[in-house]
């Protein structure tokens, strides 16, 4: 009983100062406040989530686990980039100015504008002349049939005065940086072999006729206040059954570019670059043969390409071949028949990831906009294309899939970044940049099944976070 007492008496005392006053026990330690050091964008598949900031903490540690590592290096550094974006054709024009004035003006500054509402569209590509999503066929010299005008008194950019070029202009006011790439469907039909829109060749005797309508184009589009980046002489210049569309060979392009367009351009002082092929990845034979022409490839700064047919790994075929020379991603479309969740995957792995690990400075889907029956087109033109957006009324747009897939680049990666080093892991397909700022971008797509756990490493510490099947995540820090 007396130990018991003496005891009780002891832990009485030891919770007791010398003055009698009560002791604190220690505080319990506080952990440590996490911040956030990595923001993290996300799309489902299932359209439940898109393009929506996530609002969980992603901070990098070096606690183990044994989940799979994507890891970053920006010490190992590849192209630089120009930019991501889109066709605006003339249909695109045409339904975005069916807009009521306050509508569009927001659409505008959504697209191209550099808050934070906005997807900031770096790049545009643009048909000189029609394209087949046009409502009618025109170039900037049409005459009577049977007509010439080899010194060009007729050309005129009227046709495009209305909507094109007023919306370029607008464009050029929100972002002047913006970079354009023209590309003809067609020719005058009076050059041509057999004076229609639809197929035909380019006639030898008006090649340098031909050189001159690029000089006065670009030159009339700088006096509109409009800077033509590049060119490519032909859009998909195997495919001649589209309207409008033309027949060029390898062989005939490397002439053309060599003894005509080249020379043509450097005695206007024009800077606009001449970019070969633009059509699909199933023919690198095509833009090598015109770069293995020593006369014609002073004049080329690169190749351009399509993916309906072949593998975007064509890219790096070519530029292995000539690795001085750019490589550029400019069309792809989104169909009618296709489907949110398959669409989104497909073209995030091979367009923006695939043409991006694979030396492109651009990627670019294909229409801007059209209305809500994938019109306007001309006769045998396009008639299941899917715009990245459909103009719905004067007041009413609905952002399609090919919105999203780019918006996960352009939103984030501005003209000037450089690709840098990241490693395939898994179904987890990915790209990395660093921006003209020094904050790194990286880009996954979950090509699985099943939702992924995965660490993003960087100079030794990692972060760990997840997909869901068939998702797109942009991560910045």
């Amino acid at each position: 009983m007396k130990i018991f007492i003496l005891l009780t008496l002891s832990v009485m005392l030891s919770k007791c100062s010398p003055s009698g006053d009560t002791v604190n026990p220690t505080p319990t330690p506080v952990p440590p406040v996490v911040t956030n050091e990595m923001d993290f964008w996300l799309t489902k598949g299932n359209q439940s989530v898109t393009l929506q900031k996530q609002t969980s903490i992603l901070a990098f540690g070096t606690a183990y686990n044994n989940y799979s590592n994507i890891e970053v290096d920006d010490s190992k550094t590849f192209q630089t980039i120009d930019g991501f974006g889109y066709t605006l054709t003339g249909g695109s024009t045409q339904v975005i100015n069916q807009l009521n004035a306050k509508k569009r003006q927001e659409l505008l500054k959504e697209l191209f504008g550099a808050n934070d509402n906005s997807i900031a569209i770096s790049y545009l590509r643009i048909s000189i002349g029609a394209s087949d999503l046009n409502a009618t066929l025109f170039t900037y010299n049409d005459l009577p049939s049977g007509q010439t005008d080899v010194n060009l008194d007729n050309f005129s950019l009227a046709p495009d005065k209305n909507d094109l070029i007023p919306m370029l202009k607008e464009i050029v006011a929100i972002n002047p940086n913006i970079k354009i790439m023209a590309t003809p469907w067609s020719p005058p039909v009076w050059m041509k072999d057999n004076n229609g829109f639809v197929g035909g060749s380019l006639k030898p005797e008006y090649y340098g006729v031909y050189a001159q309508y690029f000089v006065k184009y670009i030159q009339t589009m700088k006096a509109e206040g409009i800077t033509i980046d590049a060119i490519t002489p032909q859009n998909e210049p195997l495919h001649p059954g589209n309207n409008p569309s033309m027949l060029m060979i390898a062989l005939h392009q490397a002439d053309f570019i060599k003894n005509h367009l080249g020379p043509a351009f450097k005695a206007a002082n024009l800077t606009t670059k001449i970019v070969a092929y633009d059509h699909n990845c199933n023919k690198p034979e095509y833009p090598i043969a015109v770069l293995n022409d020593p006369a014609a490839n002073p004049y080329v700064d690169g190749s351009a390409f399509h993916l309906y047919e072949g593998d975007i790994s064509a890219l790096s075929t070519v530029h292995n071949a000539f690795p001085n020379k750019n490589i550029y991603f400019t069309e792809q479309y989104t169909s009618s028949t296709g489907t949110f969740d398959g669409d989104l995957k497909w073209h995030v792995k091979n367009i923006i990831i695939g043409s991006m690990r694979n030396w492109s400075k651009t990627a670019l889907e294909w229409n801007l906009a059209n209305n809500a029956f994938f019109g306007p087109n001309t006769p045998g033109g396009c008639t299941t294309c899917k715009g990245a957006l459909t103009i719905n009324s004067s007041d009413s747009f609905t952002r399609n899939v090919g919105y999203y897939i780019i918006a996960h680049a352009s939103k984030f990666v501005p003209a000037g970044s450089v690709r840098i080093a990241s490693n395939h892991s898994g179904n987890l397909n990915n790209v990395a940049f660093k921006t003209p700022s020094g904050k790194k971008v990286l880009i996954v797509e979950n090509d699985g099944n099943t939702s992924e756990i995965f660490n993003i490493k960087y100079n030794g510490n990692w972060v760990t976070t997840s997909l869901e099947a068939g998702s797109v995540g942009t991560y910045i820090w």
